[in-house]
């Protein structure tokens, strides 16, 4: 039986870790050289480099409907924090310093929150939906990323999926943060709101950028891994040079193997793969060389 983490013994174990890590954070900022963005404005950037919109209120398999109603009341709230927000030349954007701590004092409700088993209801829940909005625009962008945290697991089947799986982010205030670095030569916008039922978002910039970026999932499927299921895939970045529309580079920029966390039996058969399959792919691989 694997040994327990001190914050897994008991809530009040729990507590004290989160206060702990909390606490390293502030520390950790405090003296740290970063410049966090946090000056709005009203005036949109002219220059588009991404738009996107999803989804909020979803029928997820074994959650309460209210848990999603009450996220579009989380993202209302958090979207007045960022909307607007200007990232200058060398200045981080970092999620909680701008949407600050979710509280019901400030108008919050109860949420889906994710956890490390699972996943349950809490104050705010729902903000990770905001957090995958922002990265999937800086993912089509150069922007650097410098803090990122993905879910680890396959919590709930696909229902109307729109992007590569697994190209979220966690978010939890504020010891798990989402954050990336204007390393451009001018300013970027991010403008995120609530328009008939959806969150959607758009990244801008002053002047336009000589790429755009594609993102492919390749070798999707499922696999039985001793009594547990995982879901593979690997996502790839591909920049087109805007001019030329050639694709000049292809990187791997994640490598999916996450665990089944929703009943089997929601699984298309089809997308299952075993040991044999994999095998009957290299014998026709050799053959076509061989030829």
């Amino acid at each position: 039986m694997a040994r327990k983490l001190f914050c897994e013994i008991n809530p009040t174990c729990y507590r004290i870790s989160l206060f702990k890590e909390k606490l390293l954070r502030n520390i950790k900022d405090f003296y740290s050289s970063e410049r966090f963005a946090k000056v709005k404005s009203n005036e949109e950037l002219p220059n588009i480099i991404k738009s996107h919109s999803s989804i909020i209120v979803r029928k997820l398999h074994g959650v309460d409907i209210k848990l999603q109603e009450n996220k579009v009341t989380n993202i209302e709230l958090a979207c007045k924090r960022i909307n607007g927000i200007i990232i200058h030349p060398g200045e981080t954007f970092s999620f909680w310093k701008l949407v600050g701590n979710p509280t019901y004092k400030k108008g919050y409700k109860d949420g889906l929150i994710i956890t490390r088993h699972g996943f349950k209801s809490g104050v705010g829940g729902g903000l990770c939906q905001m957090g995958n909005m922002i990265h999937w625009l800086v993912l089509n962008s150069s922007l650097e990323v410098t803090e990122l945290h993905h879910h680890s697991d396959a919590l709930f089947p696909d229902e109307r999926r729109r992007v590569p799986f697994g190209t979220g982010t966690s978010v939890s205030f504020n010891s798990v943060d989402y954050r990336f670095v204007n390393n451009l030569d001018q300013d970027v916008q991010i403008l995120v709101w609530v328009e008939n039922g959806d969150l959607c978002g758009e990244l801008r910039s002053e002047k336009e950028l000589p790429y755009r970026y594609k993102l492919v999932e390749e070798n999707h499927h499922f696999r039985k891994e001793g009594d547990f299921y995982y879901r593979i895939s690997q996502v790839y970045r591909i920049t087109i040079d805007k001019k030329t529309k050639k694709e000049i580079n292809k990187e791997l920029i994640l490598d999916n193997h996450s665990k089944v966390m929703y009943d089997y039996k929601l699984i298309p058969k089809d997308q299952i793969r075993n040991d044999s399959d994999d095998n009957k792919k290299t014998t026709r691989k050799r053959t076509k060389v061989s030829k």
